[in-house]
């Protein structure tokens, strides 16, 4: 039998509500209470914040001239930079189960055709960030 999706336990969930508040709220505290990938929840959180200049040079440069990120809806913007993070700085995780894990997550915050559209960003994006360190 499978568990209940509970958001509160998903790490990626965490992250996105995370950087999403820190992002968006300049007076929000980051903390990080305990949880079984505490060390994953900040170290993503924390990297991804500290390299953020870098992650939106990088999402601009491969999306594309007609891709807008500043147009983008403010959740998708956090998920992408997230995600964008994890495939350059978590080379151990393969491509898919980044993409899976913040479609997952996504579906607590999106729309079905926002989650299909940001399954079409991050596979590509994906694999132009892999393809270019590999």
């Amino acid at each position: 039998m499978r568990t209940q999706f509970n958001p509160n336990n998903n790490p990626r969930v965490i992250i996105i509500q995370k950087l999403y508040s820190k992002f968006f709220n300049d007076e929000s505290v980051l903390d990080f209470p305990k949880h079984r990938f505490k060390k994953f929840i900040k170290d993503t959180v924390n990297g991804t914040i500290e390299r953020n200049d870098l992650i939106l040079d990088e999402l601009n440069k491969k999306l594309g001239e007609d891709f807008t990120f500043e147009k983008l809806d403010k959740i998708l913007q956090t998920i992408l930079k997230a995600a964008t993070y994890e495939f350059m700085y978590r080379p151990n995780l393969s491509i898919n189960i980044i993409i899976k894990e913040y479609l997952n997550s996504s579906n607590f915050f999106l729309e079905d055709s926002q989650t299909k559209y940001l399954n079409a960003l991050l596979d590509n994006l994906g694999k132009k960030l892999r393809s270019n360190n590999a």
